[in-house]
């Protein structure tokens, strides 16, 4: 059954429609604008004032009393009334009526419900009267009122200011010099200030702002004495009416405030009337006068709305549907009379109201009248809205179309409730955000829900009707939230389906079995589920990442390799390596043992050398790790949007005891899965260790407890014993380098593993003291030297390079050195200079490196770089050169006589050197006996390159047959010079004694050259089968074809 949208039968006022801002000042008047004509037009204009105030019976009451009392009638009437009511609710609205009413007198008949005050009153027309308004939150009794160039009495005292505007300058100047001493007048003195001719209305309003401002200066003192003497003199006088509204808002009243609030309560209400503007019934009439338009026609003699068909069948509908669930509503509510419910609150649901006048009573800083006014006002022109733009059709302005997406409504809604720590609570779980929970459900639900959108207004029925959770026990009932959110049309089983939904999602509802309300506190529970469900996969893979990293890198026993993706992502060193696999690569699955086996004997392109250096860590499955992970991320979540959740300090120090434990939580199950390892066996096959059931207490790190169970079996060692390196001596070494003796412990699994290279150095200090071991240096021309052999060496002394080696027996060391000086004669004048050159030379014809040369010689001087200066006494004299315990000398003859240049020879005379590359030629200077004799500025010149000054020829890449030529003196000499790419070849058989030193001396300098080849051919003399098998194995650890021939 269609039903006629509400805002086709009730217009809003024309500033609701347009959606214009409305503050809380739209509906709390203050009375001095109004006596200044300042106020907004509802309130300074009277006859529009009138029609949208609703006449309630006590407000009628009170109106019509004042008029009696003007008529100067004194039965049924009082001269002093108190407006007693809750703070908000109408006081100075009737303040405000009594004012227009006395100002306007008999011009006031005509406007709308005046007519039923002057039937009320038994009068036939409105008395004017003299008017005095004084209002406790404008009066300054610093500054005054009046004085300067306003030419009025300056007034610093609410009784000048009363006395001023009841009868101008002359009534002031009665109380002048009281108001100078800041003394309350008597009795007398105010029968004296107050008009003769006409009635008089006082009217006092917000007296505890006065009061409380002007306590300490005597002034509040003062006030209660003039009220209390005001209140006798106007119950005495006949047409004197004194109206007073005390209280300012009580939760903003300190101790001081409280005792004279009772202060002028006593008097109040010993000489006055208590007055309450409006009961609960009336409160619907109130609203509609004030926040809808209507015609003439729709307003019956007494003041109230005459609904119109449309509106009635529409209430009829709703009472209709209550009357068929009349046992799933609440039991307070009139079933029976319902119809005449939905007729009185149209068009909001009765509900709206109920909630106001019942519940949110309870609530300190509820303002009854003017807080649903305001709050109401701003829901209207925000559902009206909406109506168009959302196509929404609603009956009736139901608690679920509360607009909790507007901010401003919201912000309405929280002062009233007293808690603006709400917006957390709402905007997550209501409205305000597109992300929030009963939104983002009624998006989600079906056709009729979402259409209904039955999950946001269930949750704001729980919102009000719960009081926001500000007071102890007052929760939303399942029976309220069916009344409050059920149409006509709407299937009831709905509610329950949506109910369950809210509760798992929402973050702050609370369920108390078929109870429900909304609070401060947020469930942790519910939001960590809801953050655990939809964290991101690969949120989940960087944390398990990290956590992985830092439970691995403790100690740095190892550096680890982590989840390599190519083999050359994991070195080639002659070093422990372990590898941790990611946890996507699980034990049980083929392709992670073969990923292991391909990484383990490659690297990149080549074969890996020290394939033995690797241990593999690796997880059986990664459940248990990504359901850790999971949870430490929703709770850091959490944490993150602390603040946009609103959480309090129990709550963020829960939810960091959670994070603390989840990381813990997570280390334990890195712990938990990487118990697998995995390395080369003594067979070249992937060897598999379960660890069992490991945690962090079984060791300081997971790479400490992985190292003790490796040495438990003996598969790693952190020492070897100089009898362990002569047991496993290779046969065809006679000498062993040390860096060989360090790889095979890394490259070949027959060998523990290291867990340090320094055990290599010990090993070997240990066998050089114990005279097990030699240790010794070899030169590039093959002499052994230094010797280390039962000595003590310390560690760290011991290098481990292919230039260092160990034998069982020390090897025997080289013949004596000479040395060869060059020139070895020569003949210079006295004073000249020539500089001589030295080489040490061993047994076997080759230069053996030192450091220094001594020179010394006869005839002149030298210095220690072989340059000789000949002294002034002719002669032949010798020059000698010492070093390594060998000696040299070469013949200087130091003559006057003229000498001249005969002979020039280049050497080397003949030259072969490849494209490229450079050669250094020398020329020696001749004299007529064939001594040498010095050569200044030597002129070099080339083919087939370019030569320098110091004789440094720089080959081009063309080859052919060149000439270098040096020029002096007129004297010329040339050498001849081809320049060809050589490529050298030796094919022979080696004793394996001088293996080591073939690679050393020959091969090793043209090792990183890549012209090099190596072909060996290998014949043996009786071998088994199970070292050919060893054979065979070796040669596929370095990569090389496994094919051995066996004849």
């Amino acid at each position: 059954m269609a039903l006629t949208p509400w805002h086709k039968s009730a217009t809003p006022r024309v500033d609701l429609r347009k959606g214009k801002p409305l503050d809380a000042a739209e509906f709390a008047v203050n009375l001095d604008r109004v006596r200044d004509g300042k106020a907004p037009d509802d309130y300074k204009d009277p006859k529009q004032f009138f029609e949208r105030t609703y006449l309630t019976k006590n407000l009628t009451a009170l109106a019509a009393e004042v008029q009696r009392r003007f008529s100067g009638i004194k039965t049924e009437t009082s001269a002093v009334f108190n407006m007693a009511t809750q703070f908000g609710g109408g006081k100075t609205h009737a303040l405000t009526l009594l004012y227009h009413l006395a100002r306007n007198g008999p011009a006031a008949n005509g406007w709308p419900g005046v007519d039923k005050i002057l039937a009320k009153a038994g009068l036939n027309s409105v008395p004017g009267a003299a008017i005095a308004v004084f209002v406790g939150t404008e009066f300054d009794s610093i500054t005054g009122k009046g004085g300067g160039a306003s030419g009025e009495p300056l007034r610093k005292t609410p009784w000048g200011e009363i006395a001023f505007q009841l009868s101008g300058t002359q009534g002031f100047d009665l109380v002048e010099e009281h108001d100078r001493q800041r003394i309350a007048p008597g009795g007398d003195v105010i029968r004296s200030f107050l008009p003769k001719d006409r009635p008089c209305l006082i009217l006092m309003d917000e007296l505890m702002n006065y009061v409380s401002r002007n306590r300490d200066s005597g002034l509040s003192d003062q006030l209660y004495n003039f009220i209390q003497n005001l209140t006798n003199v106007a119950s005495g006088e006949d047409k004197v009416v004194l109206v007073v509204s005390i209280p300012g808002s009580q939760m903003e009243m300190n101790e001081a405030d409280f005792s004279d609030y009772n202060s002028f309560k006593k008097i109040m209400d010993k000489h006055g009337k208590a007055v309450m503007i409006s009961a609960e019934a009336e409160t619907s009439q109130i609203i509609r006068r004030r926040l809808f338009e209507w015609s003439p026609e729709e307003i019956s003699p007494d003041g109230t709305i005459l609904l119109g068909n449309e509106a009635k069948k529409t209430c009829k509908a709703y009472a209709t549907w209550v009357k068929a669930h009349r046992n799933q509503v609440p039991g307070w509510f009139p079933v029976d009379h319902a119809e005449e419910m939905f007729e009185a609150a149209y068009p909001f649901h009765p509900m709206v109201l109920s909630v106001f006048e019942t519940k949110w009573q309870a609530l300190p800083r509820f303002q009854r009248t003017r807080g649903i006014l305001r709050l109401l006002a701003l829901w209207v022109s925000k559902v009206y809205q909406e109506s168009y733009t959302d196509a929404h059709s609603d009956a009736l302005i139901g608690l679920g179309t509360a607009p909790l997406e507007d901010p401003i409504f919201r912000a309405a809604i929280f002062e009233q409730l007293g808690e603006d720590r709400l917006e957390g609570s709402v905007t997550t779980d209501i409205a305000g955000r597109k992300e929030a929970h009963a939104v983002r459900l009624d998006n989600e639900a079906s056709s009729a829900i979402k259409k209904a959108r039955l999950h946001r207004k269930v949750a704001t029925v729980i919102l009000f009707a719960s009081n926001g959770g500000q007071t102890h026990g007052t929760e939303a009932t399942l029976p309220e939230i069916r009344l409050a959110v059920a149409e006509p049309d709407l299937d009831i089983g709905n509610i329950e389906t949506v109910l369950d939904a809210l509760s798992v999602n929402c973050y702050y509802l609370e369920a108390y079995g078929t109870s429900y309300r909304f609070g401060l506190q947020i469930q942790l529970p519910k939001i960590h589920a809801d953050r655990k469900a939809s964290v991101p996969k690969q949120e989940i893979d960087e944390c398990l990442r990290d956590a992985i990293f830092r439970v691995f890198n403790e100690g740095n026993i190892i550096k680890p390799v982590f989840f390599p993706e190519n083999s050359s992502d994991i070195p080639d060193t002659p070093a422990l390596t372990l590898i941790v696999l990611s946890p996507d690569h699980r034990r049980p699955d083929s392709r992670t043992i073969e990923l292991i086996e391909s990484m383990t004997k490659d690297h990149g392109a080549s074969s890996r050398t020290y394939k033995s250096a690797l241990i593999w860590s690796l997880v059986d499955n990664d459940a248990s790790l990504t359901s850790e992970a999971r949870n430490a991320l929703a709770w850091e979540k959490i944490h993150f949007e602390s603040e946009q959740l609103h959480l309090n300090e129990r709550q963020n120090r829960e939810v960091n005891e959670k994070i603390g434990k989840a990381k813990r939580d997570l280390k334990e199950a890195v712990w938990r899965s990487y118990k697998n390892l995995a390395l080369l066996g003594k067979d070249n096959r992937i060897y598999l260790m379960d660890l069992g059931l490991i945690h962090s207490s079984a060791a300081r790190t997971i790479v400490d407890l992985y190292l003790l169970q490796l040495k438990q079996k003996d598969i790693i060692t952190s020492s070897i014993s100089p009898n362990f390196l002569v047991k496993n001596w290779p046969p065809a070494f006679s000498i062993w380098s040390t860096r060989s003796v360090r790889d095979a412990f890394f490259a070949s699994p027959l060998y523990p593993r290291l867990l340090n290279q320094q055990a290599v150095k010990e090993a070997i200090s240990k066998g050089v003291s114990n005279g097990i071991l030699a240790y010794f240096g070899q030169s590039e021309e093959g002499e052994y030297d230094p010797i280390y052999y039962r000595t003590d060496l310390l560690p760290d002394d011991v290098e481990i390079s292919e230039e260092w080696f160990i034998a069982k027996e020390p090897p025997k060391r080289s013949g004596p050195c000479t040395i060869v000086v060059t020139p070895e004669q020569i003949s210079i004048k006295p004073g000249d200079e020539v500089q001589f050159s030295a080489k040490v030379m061993n047994d076997r014809g080759q230069e053996v490196q030192t450091d220094a040369i001594d020179w010394k010689a006869t005839g002149g001087s030298i210095d220690q770089l072989g340059l000789f200066r000949a002294g002034d006494i002719e002669g032949t004299y010798s020059v000698n050169a010492a070093a390594r315990d060998a000696t040299g000398s070469a013949s200087v003859v130091i003559s006057a006589g003229g000498r001249s240049l005969k002979r020039i020879v280049v050497s080397p005379q003949d030259a072969h050197i490849g494209p490229g590359r450079t050669q250094t030629f020398v020329a020696v200077g001749l004299d007529a006996d064939g001594l040498e004799m010095p050569l200044a500025g030597v002129d070099w010149r080339a083919t087939g390159g370019t030569i320098d000054v110091n004789g440094i020829f720089q080959a081009g890449m063309e080859e052919g047959f060149f000439t270098i030529t040096a020029s002096a003196e007129g004297v010329s000499s040339s050498s001849n010079l081809i320049v060809k790419a050589l490529s050298p070849h030796w094919a022979g058989e080696i004793p394996h004694q001088k293996w080591t030193q073939f690679y050393n001396r020959i091969l090793s300098k043209f090792a990183a050259r890549k012209g090099l080849k190596l072909l060996v051919a290998v014949d043996i003399s009786d071998a088994s089968m199970e070292e050919v098998e060893e054979m065979r194995s070796a040669l596929r650890e370095l990569g090389l074809e496994d094919d051995v021939e066996v004849d």
